[in-house]
């Protein structure tokens, strides 16, 4: 209970003091901090999906400098030769502002990862714009096939259906359980409706020829699960992978999953934007805030 009431009183908590935690996070301000951290995940032997950090482009300024800055990250990972592909949330490109721009900003960026041979994820965002998000991307798959997928959130009560669409296109998609505060009227609230939702969103994908899954879950009974949907219905690695934000402590599950032979990409986010991105895998973790405040006022961390 104090540290779900520590979480709201982060707006008070100083900047330099949550930075210290947002390290854990986020892999820093620039490329070249993401460069080393995806570097460092590669020598694992985890692949990474790059992420600069923000959303709702206040202008077309600022949604062009986001296409400049994804066109420069997909330059590196080809330079480097980085196991990374990259995720962009359409906000970030003027949907708000424009979405016909939005759609022009994303189709170049998809197209430059095309031509390197790259892949993009266009990131699902809260329901307002499931509907647009999920008719972009069949639009851009109709371009740029394999080198383009998107995201569905199971805690929404449409998308198990969605996933079976998409999953009978043979899309790529990451299933995720959702962040955004939706209404009961079409989400899930409950633990094991999102699982299950889950779950059946997921049997859907290793089911259809052609499709590929990403299991972006820590949560550890759902991992478990997945595991014995797809041995029962005989999928191979190359079918799935398992995905997990950088920072979230489910390092020994990762671990264990590569062990076994199972593809695991770790989302690194990186981007002057790393206080609201921070703030809330806060608030999503109440242990955490608690350390936060701790560090405040000088408490330690015991």
């Amino acid at each position: 209970m104090f540290g779900f009431l520590v979480s709201r009183m982060l707006p008070v908590v100083p900047k330099s003091v949550v930075r210290k935690v947002a390290k854990r996070y986020v892999a820093g301000e620039d490329l070249a901090a993401a460069v080393s951290t995806v570097k460092a995940l590669n020598a694992r032997g985890w692949e990474a999906t790059l992420d600069i950090l923000g959303e709702d482009a206040r202008d077309d300024a600022a949604a062009d400098g986001t296409v400049a800055g994804y066109v420069r990250v997909l330059d590196t990972i080809a330079a480097e030769g980085l196991e990374s592909n990259i995720s962009v949330k359409l906000t970030h490109l003027g949907m708000r502002l424009d979405p016909a721009r939005a759609e022009e900003r994303l189709a170049g960026i998809v197209s430059h990862a095309a031509g390197l041979g790259g892949f993009v994820c266009m990131d699902m965002e809260d329901s307002s714009l499931t509907d647009a998000t999920l008719a972009m991307h069949a639009r851009m798959r109709e371009r740029f096939g394999r080198h383009v997928g998107t995201v569905l959130q199971a805690y929404l009560r449409r998308t198990r259906d969605d996933a079976a669409s998409l999953a009978a296109a043979g899309a790529n998609l990451r299933i995720c359980k959702g962040i955004y505060r939706e209404p009961r009227a079409i989400a899930f609230k409950r633990r094991e409706e999102i699982r299950a939702s889950f779950l059946a969103s997921v049997e859907s994908m290793l089911r259809a020829p052609g499709a590929y899954v990403g299991v972006a879950t820590h949560d550890r009974k759902l991992v478990a699960r997945v595991l014995d949907l797809a041995a029962r219905l005989g999928a191979p690695p190359d079918r799935f992978e398992f995905q997990a934000l950088l920072g979230v402590p489910v390092e020994d599950m990762l671990e264990d999953l590569a062990k076994r032979g199972h593809r695991v990409r770790i989302y690194v986010p990186f981007g002057e934007e790393w206080y609201p991105y921070s703030t809330r895998r806060l608030k999503e973790n109440p242990k955490l805030a608690t350390y936060v405040v701790r560090q405040m006022l000088g408490m330690g961390a015991g």
